[in-house]
């Protein structure tokens, strides 16, 4: 599974009801983590968007437990893949496709930009998802 940006701080940060799914099957070993450096570069950027730095204090996280966290969770990390042969209206969300592409991964988000994409993305082997169910293991 690739997860995105905003899918990783619900599950890391916010604890989103929603990601109680995600976080059990990754605890139990039922699906696979995997992403790229560039993946945690970017969340550890966001991480100090002023939006994110309030919510970090509010919930009594720092930026580098999350970092810990998302590390403990990710079972791989990829070298970055090829571009993929789709192109994101988002360029920011593109690392996420390249990699979902490239192993024909599942890919978590909650961006607009990636689930318009998610015909384009079957036709390429990869199951695009706004959530996490028994479904997307």
């Amino acid at each position: 599974m690739v997860l995105d940006t905003n899918i990783v701080l619900d599950l890391l940060v916010f604890a989103d009801p929603a990601t109680v799914p995600l976080r059990a099957a990754l605890d139990a070993g039922r699906c696979q983590w995997i992403a790229t450096r560039a993946m945690r570069d970017e969340l550890a950027r966001v991480l100090h968007y002023p939006q994110v730095a309030k919510r970090l204090a509010f919930h009594g996280v720092t930026p580098p437990e999350v970092l810990s966290r998302m590390d403990a969770l990710v079972l791989r990390w990829e070298a970055a893949p090829p571009k993929a042969p789709v192109t994101c209206k988002d360029a920011d969300d593109q690392i996420f496709i390249d990699l979902a592409v490239a192993f024909k991964a599942r890919l978590l988000s909650k961006d607009h930009a990636v689930l318009c994409m998610a015909k384009r993305l079957r036709a390429l082997g990869v199951q695009a998802h706004s959530a996490f169910s028994s479904e997307t293991v």
